[in-house]
């Protein structure tokens, strides 16, 4: 079996908030390899610092201590010019709240990112942009707004906006978390074929379902990794037998 390639690795992270005249400290000294090609999920009791660490390791929030390596550089000793380049240029984001822009169409809030990575010509980044809203089944309504349009649609924006500029990694922050069911599925079925098309995702999710689409899982307590769960690639054929795997892991884990 080849050995998996490291994107992104986290040494001795930490992260700590001052309350009431104290440290409240979220990340305790957390080490993690995210690696190439992996559906990377995040999992843990409400409060464990899931999506403080997805922020941590993204770069939209800096750790109080330790290390994120990406490249030949540590996101926690960055500029913030640097990782707002770095964001632009390597980095995809999904979020539970889609933050599209309310006056511009589904299909200006994607192409914007694109023009502003600046990866392609403005006319490429058109066409990539209209093979995205075809792959997200949006370009019956790709000149609606943002208002015009269902949660599904919106999310699905959400995604094709992320990939524009083909990052190297998507961060997922609870994208499915404002969803119906049938527009969850929807959304993950687009995420598990990306995943499967080479894109390297790392997920944050409360939700057992979403888990089981990833090819690994990592679970978080007191602000550290705490259990791993590695998983065959997703089929629809697997998922009654990944559901009972993923529950009883979970149930060991205190979930």
């Amino acid at each position: 079996m080849q050995e998996k390639q490291t994107i992104l690795s986290a040494k001795g992270l930490c992260k700590s908030f001052a309350h009431n005249g104290g440290q409240v400290h979220i990340l305790s000294g957390m080490d993690l390899d995210i690696y190439q090609g992996d559906f990377t999920v995040i999992m843990g009791a409400s409060g464990s610092g899931k999506s403080t660490l997805l922020y941590a390791l993204s770069g939209m929030d800096r750790a109080t201590a330790g290390s994120v390596s990406y490249k030949n550089g540590d996101l926690v000793t960055m500029s913030e010019k640097q990782l707002t380049a770095l964001r632009r240029s390597d980095f995809g984001f999904i979020f539970q709240q889609m933050h599209l822009v309310s006056n511009l169409t589904l299909r200006e809030n994607i192409t914007v990112p694109g023009y502003l990575n600046r990866k392609r010509t403005a006319a490429e980044t058109d066409r990539r942009a209209d093979e995205l809203l075809e792959q997200m089944g949006l370009s019956h309504i790709k000149d609606h707004l943002p208002a015009q349009c269902s949660g599904g649609e919106q999310q699905r924006c959400a995604v094709a906006r992320a990939i524009i500029h083909e990052p190297e990694l998507l961060f997922a922050d609870e994208p499915t978390g404002a969803l119906n069911k049938r527009n969850t599925t929807e959304v993950l079925d687009l995420l598990t074929a990306l995943n499967a098309a080479g894109q390297s995702i790392l997920m944050v999710t409360h939700d057992a379902r979403a888990a089981l689409r990833a090819s690994r899982i990592i679970y978080i307590s007191d602000g550290k990794a705490v259990g791993e769960l590695t998983l065959a690639p997703y089929t629809a054929e697997s998922e009654k037998h990944r559901e009972a795997q993923v529950s009883a892991w979970l149930t060991a884990m205190e979930w």
